[in-house]
């Protein structure tokens, strides 16, 4: 199906969102604007006209286990080579090893372009810039050496293994075992399920970051190690050698998502090198799973755009009724309602998920402890708000199609099905708030509260020039200063009991922050969307501080006979 980039946007919020603070770095002085432009407008031309045809064949022909071999749909080799080739898996990779070293900011930008076009293909990247991250900041010099330029070239693939039949989001409580070798590497023996992309048919190898336990590993998640293990057991030249003893055992039988193989997958005494230390498992993993949690927010966003585009397409093009301007139905006021909200939620995630990436740079730029809370902060928010909203968009582009949204020939459905899992994995979106009200409220409430200061004062900033845009983004920004206090005062129950109402109403006033600067910006088009936001939807995170105020009782004293029909 067709896809356009959205590179209007682009163009608009990466320089109001730091990338020219960024490229004043030294680390990444090569980002200059024509570089930046130079990669939106190449990741574009691959988007529209090579990823974007292998959507609707991902869907019909999907991927299969025959024999044990994994079988991807037809074109997506070429799809992967095409990535491969532009470097576009290893954008923000290091130098050292083969990547551009480009930053995060210009890399989300990039990864939305590609979900949007074909998502089952791009969590094949997405999964080896995580697995890559994870190597730079973790593994030995040897490893890195020997796996990394592999990785960033494409000649290789990566996954993640963390879930097991018993063991989802309690991953403490995984038993995959790892028996210590006596040449220094260790033997993997254990099931892990729901591997996105356990293997495939068009990369020399594939590198699992599998986490296991060692023989005398205390219980729970503090006895948990990382352990890259291949498909292929590198020869001493790097080069693929025997088969591991590792295999798929089968595939899912998914909603959506039907181009991207999903693997049971057995390891049987399979030989993998730690990466890390002994035990140290879960920061290495969760140097990944921060990666992955951004980019699948990044990925909600992106088929908020295609889900945009199509029901903006149909919506101009469809005759039904009577108007006054010939018939489409955009010329229905609901329509157009429906449309709005899809825009301008879009342009509200796609910001949060930018200013999430440009606060990584800022801060493996600069050592800056403030930036990294900022991007620690955004990171759940990114991925939660993303996901949801991509889900809401597809859902209201079905809607607007009407009957024939619901029919799969339009494509319009397929978005709905594919996205819908973007809310459950990298960490539920339950998970997400949980840890935005804990492990991100542990400095006291700062990095939030500055954030916060920085809504404010934007708003205030504006006030003489958009006095009806400006008040409304002032008064979220003070109740959400309110919220934070109150939730800061409450023990972690209370916490977690209003987290999700919490995370959506920031989520909101960040939207209204990122609208009110967009309407600050001279084009009268991005000031009237920013007006329907601020005036329709924002008020949305007044009603969610309301639910997070009700406590915790109401849910608490819910027995599941009450909850019975």
């Amino acid at each position: 199906m067709p896809y356009t980039a959205p590179l209007a946007d682009f163009r608009f919020l990466l320089p109001r969102l730091g990338l020219p603070e960024i490229a004043a770095t030294e680390r990444f002085a090569e980002a200059t604007p024509e570089t930046a432009e130079a990669i939106l407008t190449e990741a574009a031309r691959l988007c529209e006209s090579v990823l974007a045809p292998l959507q609707r064949p991902g869907d019909l022909e999907p991927a299969r286990l025959e024999n044990g071999v994994v079988r991807t749909p037809p074109g997506f080799g070429e799809g992967w080579s095409a990535i491969a080739e532009g470097g576009w898996i290893g954008m923000a990779a290091s130098p050292e090893q083969g990547g551009m070293g480009l930053p995060m900011l210009l890399t989300t930008a990039v990864n939305e372009m590609m979900a949007g076009a074909c998502l089952s293909l791009q969590l094949a990247p997405l999964m080896s810039q995580g697995q890559i991250e994870a190597l730079e900041h973790h593994a030995d010099a040897d490893l890195k050496a020997q796996v990394l330029p592999r990785l960033i070239s494409g000649d290789w693939s990566g996954t993640m293994n963390l879930t097991e039949p018993q063991a989802g989001s309690d991953v403490g409580a995984l038993r995959t075992r790892a028996e210590p070798l006596e040449d220094g590497r260790y033997a993997i023996t254990g099931q892990k399920i729901y591997i996105t992309w356990g293997d495939n048919d068009f990369t020399e190898n594939v590198c699992h970051l599998v986490l296991a336990r060692l023989p005398d590993a205390p219980q729970g998640s503090k006895g948990i190690s990382l352990f890259l293990v291949p498909k292929y057991i590198p020869q001493e030249d790097g080069s693929p050698g025997e088969a591991n003893s590792l295999r798929v055992v089968s595939l899912e039988h998914k909603l959506g998502m039907h181009g991207s193989p999903t693997a049971v997958m057995a390891y049987e005494g399979a030989t993998g090198w730690i990466v890390g230390a002994p035990n140290g498992g879960m920061a290495a993993m969760f140097t990944m799973m921060n990666n992955a949690r951004l980019g699948v927010g990044t990925q909600g966003v992106g088929v908020a755009e295609a889900a945009c585009t199509m029901a903006l397409a149909h919506a101009t093009e469809r005759k039904q009724g009577r108007t006054a301007k010939g018939g489409a139905i955009i010329e229905h006021d609901e329509v157009r309602r429906m449309l709005a909200e899809m825009r301008a939620d879009t342009f509200a995630a796609r910001a949060i998920t930018l200013a999430c990436g440009a606060a990584l740079d800022m801060g493996r730029a600069t050592g800056s402890e403030a930036w990294t809370a900022r991007a620690g902060l955004l990171t759940p928010i990114a991925k939660a708000f993303g996901t949801e909203v991509g889900a809401r968009v597809a859902d209201l582009s079905i809607q607007v199609h009407g009957g024939m949204g619901y029919v799969e020939e339009t494509g319009v459905a397929q978005l709905w099905r594919d996205v819908r899992v973007t809310s459950i994995y990298e960490g539920t979106n339950g998970i997400q708030a949980l840890d935005l009200v804990g492990r991100k409220m542990a400095d006291g409430g700062d990095a939030a509260k500055a954030l916060i200061a920085e809504v404010a004062a934007g708003a205030e900033a504006a006030r003489q020039l958009l006095p009806d845009l400006a008040e409304p983004v002032l008064r979220s920004a003070q109740l959400i200063q309110a919220a934070t206090e109150a939730l800061l005062g409450r023990d972690m129950a209370h916490r977690q009991a209003c987290a999700v109402p919490y995370l959506r109403a920031f989520a909101r006033v960040l939207g209204g922050h990122y609208h009110l600067m967009a309407a600050q910006g001279g084009e009268a088009g991005r000031t009237r969307l920013a007006g329907f936001y601020i005036h329709r939807m924002l008020p949305e995170a007044a009603a969610h501080l309301t639910a997070m105020g009700a406590g915790m009782e109401d849910l608490t004293d819910l027995t599941a006979e009450d909850l019975a029909s």
